[in-house]
């Protein structure tokens, strides 16, 4: 569906390049949520203008449903766009016009028929809850709202691909959540590919199939959402995966709890219906051994639950290495973060 190939984007300014994109490969399957996560200045936003061909790259190709767009042109490139659909993270609505004459817009650029753009926008409108709100302002609007009528605006033109560019990052949690909801029902309902450009984590949990992790302009890490949250592999990564526990701060572990205690702390990380495993009963039974709960919590993906605990035992290195084992085999990640 989308695929990127060693892409490189080099801006020059003045004496010193700078290298925003740097030999990115990528492959995103059709009807896939992708996100793509990185902080500020990682490439992420140069990485999308190439999806959409506002951008050219240095080197590479991008393709998208066979079709070249980093050398596409004039109007094939013109209508290679109009399958390539944006949304935006302050919105850009036109001001001076209303809810539903936003979402005609970009149908009216495209020459569709009135009565085929009344119908498509009527439709629209209903799809994204926005129905009693149709000759209302963006001034009228909540966040929220403004971004239902971004994300109507960009279907449209029946999309094969939504590139979403920190689509969310200006909304409070709980409209976060509800737009997501959104583009998750959207994707289902539609097989539509999404492309997700963010630096929330909590983002690409809730509603992403993979993600590409982008660092100084390269792709650092790549997988399978629930993959990627319970088996890092690199230190940026890893300080994603805990923001998403400071999303909600009461979920967050305190390390301060094992400051006094002997014996070994354990963090178990598991997936599945790992989940539903009595655990640290089984533990206790077969060992003898009282293992104490420090703390335990559990997040939900697109793909599944996963579930971390932390456990305190005091136990010979013996016991610990065949407790370790047991975990492991048994499927559960496991490491020592503490062995006094």
């Amino acid at each position: 569906m989308i695929l990127l190939r060693n892409i490189s984007k080099i801006f020059d300014h003045g004496k010193t390049p700078v290298v925003a994109v740097d030999s990115v490969d990528l492959t995103i399957e059709q009807g896939q949520i992708y996100g793509i996560i990185g902080y500020s200045g990682a490439g992420k936003s140069t990485l999308i203008r190439l999806l959409n061909g506002l951008e050219k790259p240095t080197s590479g190709s991008v393709t998208i449903n066979g079709h070249e767009i980093s050398s596409a042109k004039g109007e094939a490139l013109r209508q290679a766009r109009l399958k390539i659909s944006m949304v935006f993270q302050h919105f850009n609505l036109l001001w001076s016009r209303t809810v539903r004459e936003n979402i005609a817009f970009s149908m009216q650029i495209a020459g569709a028929p009135k009565a085929q753009i009344r119908a498509r926008v009527a439709e629209l409108i209903e799809l994204v809850g926005l129905t009693g709100r149709e000759e209302a302002y963006p001034s009228q609007l909540s966040g929220g709202q403004k971004q239902r009528v971004g994300i109507a605006r960009a279907l449209a033109n029946s999309p094969d691909v939504l590139l979403c560019d920190e689509a969310t990052s200006a909304l409070d949690p709980q409209t976060t959540d509800q737009i997501l909801d959104l583009l998750l029902d959207i994707n289902r309902r539609f097989k539509l590919t999404i492309v997700l450009i963010t630096h929330e984590m909590h983002v690409v949990r809730k509603i992403c199939d993979r993600v590409a992790v982008m660092e100084n302009g390269k792709v650092v890490e790549e997988g399978e959402v629930l993959d990627v949250f319970t088996r890092p592999q690199q230190p940026i990564t890893r300080q994603f995966v805990r923001q998403v526990s400071q999303y909600k701060e009461e979920e967050a572990f305190n390390p301060d709890l094992t400051r006094d205690l002997d014996g070994a702390v354990i963090k178990l990380t598991f997936t599945g219906l790992n989940t539903h495993q009595p655990v640290v009963g089984e533990l206790t039974l077969r060992y003898g051994l009282p293992f104490n709960i420090l703390h335990g919590k559990m997040s939900q993906t697109a793909h599944g639950v996963f579930g971390q605990l932390w456990l305190h035992v005091i136990a010979n290195q013996g016991q610990l290495n065949n407790i370790l084992a047991d975990l492991r085999n048994g499927g559960i990640e496991c490491e020592v973060i503490k062995h006094a």
